[in-house]
């Protein structure tokens, strides 16, 4: 009886050795799909999302979780579950403004960008040019436009090459990606956007006193140097605005350290003070700027004896407009422009006035020095834009990047308005007198101009996303009080009318499906090996006999009744 248990032990036992090659078999066939499986991740960028006066603009939506897509389909399919890959050098701008303006359901849209777009990149192509036309124009589109699923930018890499190919391919031949036929799946995981509370604009203000002459009691007249530093584009993440308006505040930077080195001798300090502010909420109808003024102390806005404000002035060649509200007949207006036109003429190229009358009754605001001559205050803006940009436009788009700003055009604008303040400051108006020289201990540097430049284009600064405590602002204000004295930093409430959301950046994963009938397919085939296989092992360890009782129903047992 013992001899018979231990044999039946010692069975059930090879039963159970016999499955470990089957379970390690398994184990192997999980691994193999799991790596095929494997993602791969890219960096996307999603479109802005914002509400103005609670009309909704922009993408609505974050999460993704559909098949691709290309415009190699057929032109009627439903591609309410795919997401439609678009590469900007193929884009068909008329399609996707059909879609959009029909509203038509779309899972999803991913939009490839050229390396050549991305921030911090100083290579230039002859293609840039139209790819910058192209881009605004889609901007244009998508800003303004309520879109009611998720819209995102990523830049073209190997793996997206590899992959658009393949879907274009299958797209051709009529064979569009589904659960059924398989494909490549886009997943972003992320929450529903949330609305960003009370966002705020910061400015910062820099002070450099002049000198009183001796007995002399009345307070000294100012000039301020004004530049707005913000950005607003399609994906805030990637809006870093290298020309709108990084070049601006470059420009602001260095003519205030050029200021600080003739100011800090008593003996070169100017009987005039000099107010450097960088403003935020530009392009927000200049509120940061609104918001400063009406801040200052009446006596400090009332010695203001004029302001210049500094946009756009990295990418010219030959001329730069100095646009103005005040009729160009007036006495402050013509000496401003006297004063730029001698020393541009110095410089070897040319200035022209503009001039745009304000409407009092309208809110909205044109030019940054507009909110300076509401409050009947002389100012210009200087600038290579013919034309003021519209509301929530041509501030820091995705075009806008390094490789379009040139450093000797921020320079000769640096050069412009230094000379032009100090030979107002200083009474110098012989066109023979250059008093920032470049073989001189007051010459431009051009290393700083670089490298705010390149710090400034690969900063993102769309105001709502910056916190008080942002490494920009902090960086920023430490540059002026290198420069200036009684530095102060203002923070204000952005406009209750704009509403913007959060979720900019996100992953995407891209995975690399089978189609179901494979699945099935291939799940037959492992089955139908591991029956036999594991038929094979039993009845080579147990003979036939046991291998049949395991497929035998097992006799009922039956209860003797006493």
């Amino acid at each position: 009886m013992g001899d018979e248990k231990k044999s039946k032990q010692r069975d059930g036992s090879m039963v159970f050795e016999s499955m470990y090659p089957l379970l390690a078999l398994m184990l192997i066939l999980v691994a193999c799909v799991d790596l095929c499986d494997a993602a791969t991740v890219v960096d996307v960028y999603r479109l802005v999302q914002y509400d103005i006066s609670g009309v909704p603009f922009g993408s609505r939506f974050s999460s993704l979780n559909h098949h691709a897509a290309s415009l190699s389909f057929h032109r009627g399919a439903d591609l309410s579950r795919s997401v439609l890959i678009l590469p900007l050098r193929e884009l068909d701008l008329g399609f996707l403004q059909d879609y959009i303006s029909q509203k038509q359901s779309l899972g999803g849209l991913l939009i490839l960008l050229p390396q050549t777009l991305r921030p911090g990149n100083n290579i230039v192509l002859s293609e840039t040019q139209r790819f910058r036309k192209l881009l605004a124009q889609l901007e244009n589109l998508l800003v303004h436009a309520n879109i009611p699923f998720p819209v995102y930018f990523a830049f073209e890499n190997e793996e997206t090459d590899a992959m658009l190919a393949d879907v274009k391919k299958n797209d051709a031949l009529g064979q569009q990606a589904t659960a059924t036929t398989g494909g490549y799946k886009l997943v972003i995981s992320v929450s529903e956007p949330r609305k960003i509370a009370s966002p705020t604009i910061t400015n910062i203000q820099g002070w450099l006193p002049g000198s009183r002459a001796e007995g002399d009691s009345n307070q000294l007249p100012t000039i301020a140097i004004v530049a707005s530093y913000d950005t607003f584009g399609a994906a805030p993440a990637l809006s870093v605005g290298s020309d709108s308006n990084g070049s601006g505040v470059v420009a602001l930077l260095e003519v205030a350290r050029l200021f600080s080195t003739l100011y800090s001798n008593p003996k070169t300090r100017g009987r005039y003070n000099l107010l450097f502010a960088l403003t935020s909420g530009g392009p927000y109808n200049y509120e940061g700027t609104q918001k400063w003024l009406k801040s200052l102390d009446q006596r400090m806005r009332e010695s203001i004896d004029y302001a210049i404000c500094l946009n756009s002035v990295g990418s010219w060649d030959n001329e730069l407009l100095v646009h103005v509200s005040k009729p160009p007949d007036n006495a402050y207006i013509k000496q401003i422009f006297e004063g730029f036109s001698n020393v541009a003429e110095d410089l070897g190229f040319q200035v022209a006035l503009k001039h745009k009358k304000i409407n009092i009754s309208n809110s909205r605001v044109a030019w940054e020095h507009e909110q300076f001559s509401r409050l009947r205050v002389t100012a210009a803006t200087l600038s290579e834009l013919s034309t003021p940009p519209e509301l929530l436009e041509s501030a820091g788009s995705l075009s806008d990047t390094r490789q379009l700003v040139h450093e000797d055009a921020i320079i000769k604008g640096v050069k412009l308005v230094a000379e032009s303040l100090a030979r107002h400051i200083y009474g110098h108006q012989r066109k023979d007198i250059k008093i920032f020289a470049d073989d001189s201990s007051l010459a431009v540097n051009p290393f700083n101009v670089r490298s705010w430049l390149d710090l400034l284009s690969q900063t993102p600064r769309v105001a709502p996303y910056l916190s008080k405590s942002e490494p920009l602002i902090t960086a920023l204000k430490k540059e002026l009080e290198d420069y200036t004295a009684e530095v102060s930093v203002q923070h204000e409430s952005l406009d209750g009318i704009f509403t913007f959301y959060d979720s900019t950046k996100a992953s995407l994963n891209i995975y690399q499906v089978a189609s179901v009938t494979f699945d099935l397919l291939l799940l037959l085939v492992l089955g139908s090996y591991l029956i036999v296989l594991f038929s094979f092992l039993v009845i080579t360890t147990r003979g036939v006999d046991d291998l049949i009782s395991l497929f035998r129903r097992p006799p009922s047992r039956k209860v003797k009744m006493v």
